[in-house]
């Protein structure tokens, strides 16, 4: 299993959550640049028709239309997403779409209490659920042997791009309770992870960080974990 030394200690939830609540309302359009990463992301997933998929941090739920058609009418989708005003603007969109197979949870990814096991698990935005061991805890024990994980977010370019990383605070002044761990943001999830690949886009601005839950060792592949990067656009 993959480790990168020891992640930043957990976030403090009410100064995230009231950050997410003052959000709500024009949430939607902050993120409308990085749709392009959400999509390469949910690719990343490898989603099969009848998968149980986790959508950690799901806010007002963007991911659920591309994770509804990823795992079909016999999959499942787990929403969890702490802040109330975010959640029901996600139980809105179900309504009106008419999805019978999400559910939304609301709670911190630390305290969900998620039922069954899942196939895979989006953490799409979620510096702070990343940065906290118990959530991730949490998260990964309801993800089967050999489930896809996939993280995605904003990270400190190179220290020579300073116009991007101009850019990357902008944006994690108001998305983020700390600063901290934004050098390598996959670090806590790399503990509980096989493969680890980590890609970049958008010029290095943000990643995107790929592995799969450990399998029993007579399941294990034959290709030892590591972690790659590349660049993608």
């Amino acid at each position: 299993m993959t480790a990168l030394g020891n992640p930043p200690p957990p976030k403090d939830h009410r100064a995230a959550l009231a950050q997410y609540r003052h959000r709500a309302p024009h949430y939607d359009r902050e993120l409308a640049m990085f749709e392009p990463c959400r999509r390469a992301a949910i690719a990343s997933l490898a989603l099969k028709c009848g998968d149980v998929v986790l959508d950690v941090g799901c806010g007002t739920g963007l991911s659920l239309a591309l994770l509804v058609e990823g795992v079909g009418a016999r999959g499942h989708i787990i929403g969890i997403e702490q802040c109330p005003e975010m959640i029901e603007r996600g139980r809105r969109c179900v309504l009106r779409q008419g999805w019978r197979n999400v559910t939304l949870i609301e709670a911190s990814a630390e305290a969900a209490k998620i039922a069954g096991t899942a196939d895979a698990a989006l953490f799409h935005f979620t510096h702070d659920i990343l940065c906290d061991p118990l959530a991730l805890g949490n998260v990964t024990r309801s993800l089967r042997p050999g489930a896809h994980v996939v993280a995605c977010g904003l990270q400190w370019a190179s220290p020579w791009a300073w116009p991007l990383n101009l850019l990357v605070l902008s944006a994690a002044l108001h998305s983020v309770s700390s600063l901290d761990g934004l050098d390598r943001p996959w670090r806590g999830l790399a503990g509980h992870i096989d493969n680890l690949r980590v890609d970049t886009m958008m010029a290095g601005a943000v990643y995107l960080a790929s592995g799969e839950m450990p399998r029993p060792p007579g399941l294990r592949r034959d290709a030892p974990s590591a972690e790659t990067a590349h660049e993608d656009s």
